[in-house]
C-alpha cells in the first residue's frame, strides 16, 4: 500500500485538480442532499462516505451516507477537530492527506467544500480513485492475497518470538532448579534469546504496520532505514553477549581456541562499522 501513497504523492496536484474541477462542473452539492448524494456515488467510484458538518455549532448534522446505505451513528457528533485542520483553498475547498478512514477502514483522501454554513465532507478511496485516473493497475485478488500473506507471515513471527522468548525462560528456570552447579554461560543464553526475540517481534510489527494496518504514512525510506537500524543493533547486542560468552568459556577451558573469539569479535565489529557508515550516508542523503 505503500505504492499507493508513493503514487499520491507524486501526482497528488493532478488528482486534486481533477476532483475539484468534476466537483465544480456539478453545481451546488447541497441539492443532492434530498437523494442522498446518489449522483455523485455514480460518478466517483472511488466516492465512499458523504456527510454534512455544520459550520457553526461544528457538529454533523446528517447521517453518515454510503452509497447503498445510511447510518445515523456519526449524526450530532462533534467535528471541531475537523473543522480545525481544514485549510479551505478559495475559501471554499480543502484536501486532506491520506488516511485510514474510520467508518470504512479503508486509506482515503477527504474533499472538504464550505456551502453556506454548511461544509460537505466526501471521502474518496484512494486505491479506487488512482486506478480510475489510470495512474495505478489495481488487481484486486493479488493485492488480497499479498495482504493476507504479510498478516500471516506477521502474526507468525510474533508468534515466535513469543514461543522461544517463553521457552527461554522455561529452560532457564528449569536449569535453575536442576542443577546446583550454575555456569555463568547459562545465565547470558536467556538474554541472547529475549534479545532476538525482540529483533524478530520489531521486525513482524514493522511488516504489519506498513503492508497491513498502515499505522504510519510515514515516509518509507524512514520506516525502513529505522527499522534496518533496530534490527541490525539488536543483532549486534545478541553477538556482541555470544562473543562475551565464547572469551569467558575459552578462558576457563584453556587458551588455545582464543583464536576463535576473536574472529568472532571481528565479525561484530565489521557489522558495527557497516552500520555506522549506512548511519552517515543515510544522513548524508537527507
Amino acid at each position: 500500500m505503500r505504492e499507493f501513497l508513493e503514487v499520491y504523492e507524486e501526482n497528488q496536484d493532478k488528482v486534486d485538480y481533477f476532483l475539484q474541477e468534476s466537483l465544480r462542473n456539478i453545481g451546488r452539492l447541497s441539492s443532492h442532499k434530498r437523494i442522498n448524494f446518489a449522483q455523485l456515488f455514480n460518478l466517483f467510484p472511488s466516492l465512499e462516505l458523504v456527510y454534512i458538518v455544520d459550520k457553526n455549532t461544528k457538529h454533523q448534522t446528517s447521517d453518515d451516507i454510503y452509497k447503498n446505505k445510511t447510518d445515523d451513528r456519526g449524526k450530532d457528533k462533534d467535528r471541531s477537530h475537523l473543522i480545525s485542520k481544514l485549510e479551505l483553498k478559495n475559501n471554499h475547498i480543502a484536501f486532506s492527506k491520506p488516511y485510514i478512514s474510520s467508518a470504512t477502514r479503508n486509506n482515503c483522501i477527504t474533499v472538504s467544500i464550505k456551502e453556506d454554513d454548511e461544509i460537505i465532507f466526501l471521502d474518496f478511496r484512494l486505491d479506487i480513485l488512482l486506478e480510475k485516473l489510470n495512474l495505478i493497475e489495481l488487481h484486486k485478488p493479488f493485492h488480497a492475497m499479498t495482504r493476507s500473506f504479510y498478516l500471516f507471515v506477521g502474526f507468525s513471527m510474533i508468534t515466535l518470538a513469543v514461543i522461544t522468548i517463553l521457552f527461554s525462560l522455561y529452560d532457564f528456570v528449569l536449569y535453575l532448579f536442576q542443577n546446583q552447579d550454575i555456569k555463568l554461560e547459562f545465565m547470558f543464553k536467556p538474554i541472547i534469546a529475549l534479545t532476538l526475540g525482540m529483533a524478530i517481534f520489531d521486525l513482524a510489527k514493522t511488516i504489519l504496520e506498513q503492508e497491513v494496518f498502515f499505522k504510519s504514512y510515514a515516509k518509507s525510506s524512514r520506516v525502513e532505514t529505522k527499522m534496518i537500524t533496530k534490527f541490525l543493533i539488536t543483532i549486534i547486542i545478541a553477538l556482541s553477549i555470544e562473543a562475551l560468552i565464547v572469551v569467558f568459556k575459552i578462558a576457563i577451558d584453556g587458551y588455545e581456541e582464543m583464536i576463535n573469539a576473536l574472529y568472532l569479535i571481528s565479525g561484530v565489529s565489521i557489522i558495527l562499522v557497516a552500520l555506522a557508515i549506512f548511519v552517515y550516508l543515510d544522513k548524508k542523503k537527507k
